[in-house]
Formats: structure tokens, sequence, C-alpha cells
């Protein structure tokens, strides 16, 4: 015989259940309304990767930091491939916090109340849901489909795959590159553009904007940077400090705000340890590598065919985007080289998995050291200008030496303006703008 207690926790059981069924179905109508207000935005590159990988059954995993359009790529995936609605749901919202992998099936009851059935599952950020992948997976099992958001870096990993069984494909999605930034602008460059005065100039005006304030979506559209030190903010206090646990927040904003002030610069964590007093060697390097996991930061690593020399080296250190660094950091903008290198590496990252700096014998340096397949190197020297000629023979004798030694014939240069082709003791080295070398308007 069930006693009163057992009845009334029933019922009590019974009553939360419905509350917490009424909750979601007013945070899913919320949030389809506010979906289907934002528009369709800047087409982004990554939109045909991911439409390629609509057709297969395998979780599409689209990863990036905080408010670079991750939603808006998926609003552009929805209306182009799946007109007969989709289930979509966003775990950025404060009145989830208790949410868990129990309450999925809540989740999915509430779907099939207001829609119906459907096989298309739509998430953003949902690394907030501790053991996410248990219901995703479970689902996969009843052949439906998933496009999954996050701003951690993990869902990148192996791990990920492991969870998934690999049944996923992943996509990273970065601020608006240059291309993307004229699209926003409503410029488009004609055939001849690059030899028309008027249209050259137009292009150059927008590339010197597009340095300095980078490529976040919401701030170029509203020109306010507290929207930006707003990104900063969440960053750290909720994708790290509230993540990891972290009790003592004034070491982990002291490395922050070190790291973007010095971007393009070299560190080790010993020499950070000394410089900014904080912890042990080990604290530093674990929230180094929460902000490279939120993607605010990145760490690149000397190139080596040895790796013990690669993780010993000094690591080089850029942001995420100009405008971010800017906003947050001392003295970055008084530097337009560091603009211009930060703003080469984001490029490249978005075509290499994987980008190096290079040292040569005699302890010269190369920015960039990418690589497309096992010997298919590639050297990219960054400077403002080269008008001075002690900058013009120092960033020429690295690049040479650095070609010498991994036997390479051509090496490239990008500057601010200049441009030319330089031919030295049988070697080619191609200077060229970096807006032209972005839009792929000076491949030799």
């Amino acid at each position: 015989m069930r006693t009163i207690y057992g009845i009334l926790s029933s019922v009590v059981s019974m009553r939360e259940e419905q509350m917490q069924k009424s909750l979601l179905k007013e945070i899913i109508l919320e949030q389809e309304k506010d979906r289907q207000g934002l528009g369709g935005g800047v087409p982004r590159t990554a939109l045909d990767v991911a439409l390629r990988h609509a057709a297969l059954p395998h979780a599409v995993v689209v990863s990036g930091v905080r408010r670079c359009g991750k939603s808006t790529l998926l609003n552009q995936v929805i209306d182009d491939f799946y007109k007969n609605g989709v289930y979509y749901f966003n775990f950025e919202d404060e009145r989830l916090i208790d949410f868990n992998v129990e309450d999925f099936n809540d989740l999915y009851e509430v779907f099939l109340e207001l829609y119906g059935e459907k096989k298309v599952f739509f998430f953003d950020e949902i690394q907030n849901v501790f053991q996410w992948e248990v219901f995703v997976r479970r689902m996969q099992g009843k052949g439906c489909k998933f496009f999954i958001t996050g701003s951690n870096a993990s869902l990148l990993s192996k791990e990920l795959g492991t969870k998934l069984s690999g049944r996923n494909v992943s996509i990273e999605l970065f601020p608006f590159s240059f291309t993307e930034y004229l699209s926003f602008k409503g410029f488009q460059l004609s055939k001849n553009g690059l030899s028309l005065t008027t249209e050259r100039a137009a292009l150059k005006k927008h590339f010197a904007e597009y340095l300095k304030h980078g490529g976040m979506p919401e701030y170029l559209k509203y020109q306010d940077q507290t929207l930006l030190k707003r990104v900063y903010e969440d960053i750290l206090y909720r994708d790290i400090v509230a993540r990891y646990g972290i009790k003592q927040v004034k070491p982990l904003r002291e490395l922050g705000l070190y790291l973007l002030s010095n971007v393009g610069g070299t560190f080790s964590y010993n020499n950070l340890k000394k410089v900014l007093g904080l912890g042990s060697m080990n604290t530093i390097k674990r929230y180094a590598d929460y902000l490279e996991n939120s993607y605010l930061i990145f760490l690149t690593a000397k190139f080596s065919y040895s790796l013990k020399e690669q993780f010993v080296a000094l690591k080089k250190i850029y942001c995420i985007d100009n405008g971010l660094a800017e906003s947050i950091a001392f003295q970055f903008s008084k530097n337009k080289g560091k603009f211009l290198e930060n703003l080469v590496f984001l490029e490249l990252r978005r075509r290499f998995p994987e980008v190096y700096y290079y040292k040569t014998t005699n302890n010269l340096e190369v920015d960039f050291l990418v690589k497309s397949g096992r010997k298919d190197i590639q050297l990219i020297q960054v400077a403002d200008n080269l008008q001075k000629e002690k900058t013009r023979q120092r960033e020429i004798k690295a690049l040479l030496k650095a070609m010498e030694e991994l036997k390479l014939k051509t090496g490239l240069l990008l500057t601010d303006d200049d441009e030319e082709e330089l031919k030295i003791s049988g070697k080619n080295i191609n200077v060229v703008p970096v807006y032209q070398w972005i839009l792929g308007k000076a491949e030799k």
C-alpha cells in the first residue's frame, strides 16, 4: 500500500515535470520566434561546407569563439536545406542552468507536442550540458541528424569522435574573413578592380578598417566597443571560471590581459610565472589552455621535425580577432605590424589546420610556416612596409636563410601595400599586399 508520503511525492514530482515541460515549451517558442527574426545575414564561407555535410548521417559540429556567427550559420543551413522544419534549441539561456542529460527526454517530448515528429535537431551551445553526447548518440541510432554548435575547442577533439563513435564532422567558424567583411559592407571588386584607381582606393580603405576593427559581426553592425568587452568577460567568467570552478579570478584576468597585449610575441610558461608573479607554472599553463580552448587566443609552436624541440620551444601568441584584441589590450593599436601579423595568422589558420613559426640556425625568425601534406612547405614573412632599408634587409635575410635551410625556391613576404618580385641567389620572393593575398588576387 502506498503511503501518504509516497503519494505526495508522486504529485510533487508530476508537478515539477509539468513545470519543466511548460518552461521548455516557453523557451522553444521564444527561441523559434527569435530565430526567424534573425534574417539571412552575410553568407558564410562555411555554409557551403555545412550544406555538403547535410546529406550525411553524421552530426555536424560547428565550434568557434562566442558571437562569431554560429547561430546565424545554423539559421542559414535551416533556410537553405530544411524547408520542412527542424527542432531548434539554444542552451545559452539562464533559465536552463539546471538542465542536465536526463532532461533531454522532456525536451524531445515537448518538441513532438509542438511540431510533430522531425528527424533533424539543431542544438546551439550544447557544451553547457554535461554528457550531452549520450542523447545525441542514442537519437543518431534512431536515424536522427544533428547540427551542433559550441564555444569550446574540445568539441573538435578526438574525445568527441570517441563519444559519438566517429559519427561526426567538424567545422571551425571564425569571425568574418576579409571577403565576408566586404560582403557585409556591400562592396564587390570588379574583375579588373585592382587596376582601377577608385576601386583599388575603396578596397584599401575597407581593408584598413577591417585591419583595425576585425570581423566580429555584432560589433561591426553596432560599432559599440562594449560588445567586444562583453564577449571577453563572457569568455572569462562563463566559459572558463564557471566551467572549471576557478576560485581566484585575478590571475586569470592578468594572464588574459598580458597575452592579448603581446600578440605576435613569444613567451615561455616559466617566464610568464616570473613576469606576472602568478602561482605555479602548471597553473599558468592550465589557464592558457583554457583561454585557447575558448578560441580567444592561439598558441603557435616553433616548427621542428623534433616533437621534443617543438614542445620546449617558446610559443607565439595570436588573438581570434583584431578588434577584440584592441578593445582589451594595452597599446596593441599602436603597432600596425602586429595587426597585420595577427590578421595573416587568422587567414592561414582558416586555410591550414597547423600553423608554425620558424627559427633559422642563426636565430633569425620567419613569422609563419605552413604545410600541405608532409613535404609541401610554405614560408610567409609579414612586415608593415619595406620602406626602411634596415627593415627590408632584416625581413629578406631571415626569409632567404629559412628557404635555404628548408630547400625552398620561393617565399612570400606580405606587407601593407608594397608589391614587387625579388630574385636573389636563384630564389624568388614575392612581395604582396596582404589584402591582395587574402582575396587571391596575387597568386604567383
